[in-house]
């Protein structure tokens, strides 16, 4: 499965307000999360790949092989990375204290989150890092990322490619995407946010009280959803939610009558 697209659009937006520029420091907290990984060389091409650029945060979801001595042979000098990385039985654990999920996918969708470049998607990543841990989501080797776990991503990143061969393995997307944030961090400085980003917890609490609530004012048929909430999804995520934002929405959603009210 490769890990690439062809199609973007206009870079995320500088926020108004303005803090320090990224350093080199912000680079901690960039996790690269790997959804069940099939290869345990690709875990160790990853590994090599995240360090040369000043990365250590890996995380593995419901991996489907181990980390023996291919996977190290192929970490190289960077074994301490693998060692390090933390197991979770889901991409929401392993998102959970995230102010930011970027999924690194190929396929269009039918409600595809905002999408870019690695170029154009590293220095906002940068700059959110400053509030708090941001990730870039690969999917496994053959099937990719599945749409429900698409939806608890914000952005989707995709590398451009020949449209005559766009395929690329793990361990190459990974290094182009590392290369990029580190080489962000030389450009001119930027204007940052001020506040502070919503923890992917919050926002799929957030996300899980408006579908409880739409429901229960008989605004959504939970027999025939449709693509309601998946449209909320993308609304959400090309806003982007504050933490103030989030203790908004579900105070707004507490004040709502439901219909067995007496």
């Amino acid at each position: 499965m490769d890990f690439l697209g062809n199609f973007t659009v206009n870079p995320p937006a500088n926020p108004p307000n303005s803090c320090p520029a990224p350093t080199l420091a912000c680079l901690d907290d960039v996790r690269v999360v790997l959804a069940e990984t099939s290869h345990s060389g690709n875990l160790g091409a990853v590994a090599r790949a995240m360090k040369v650029m000043g990365l250590s945060d890996l995380r593995l979801v419901s991996p489907r092989c181990d980390i023996d001595d291919a996977a190290r042979a192929r970490a190289s000098g960077a074994v301490d990375v693998l060692t390090n990385a933390r197991v979770h039985a889901d991409l929401a654990d392993a998102l959970s204290d995230t102010v930011l999920a970027a999924a690194c996918t190929s396929r269009r969708r039918d409600l595809p989150h905002p999408a870019f470049t690695p170029r154009q998607a590293a220095p906002a990543l940068l700059a959110h890092a400053i509030s708090g841990p941001v990730a870039l989501v690969f999917g496994s080797e053959t099937f990719g990322l599945c749409n429900e776990q698409l939806m608890q991503c914000r952005w989707l990143v995709n590398i451009p490619t020949s449209p005559g061969y766009a395929s690329l393995n793990l361990g190459a997307a990974v290094q182009v995407l590392a290369y990029e944030l580190r080489s962000s961090l030389a450009d001119a400085p930027l204007d940052l946010p001020a506040f502070e980003p919503a923890a992917h917890a919050a926002q799929e609490a957030l996300l899980a009280e408006l579908e409880r609530t739409l429901v229960a004012i008989g605004y959504l048929d939970p027999a025939h959803p449709k693509r309601l909430m998946p449209r909320l999804r993308r609304f959400f995520a090309k806003a982007g939610l504050e933490r103030e934002e989030v203790a908004i929405w579900r105070g707004i959603l507490n004040a709502i009558p439901r219909r067995n009210t007496p």
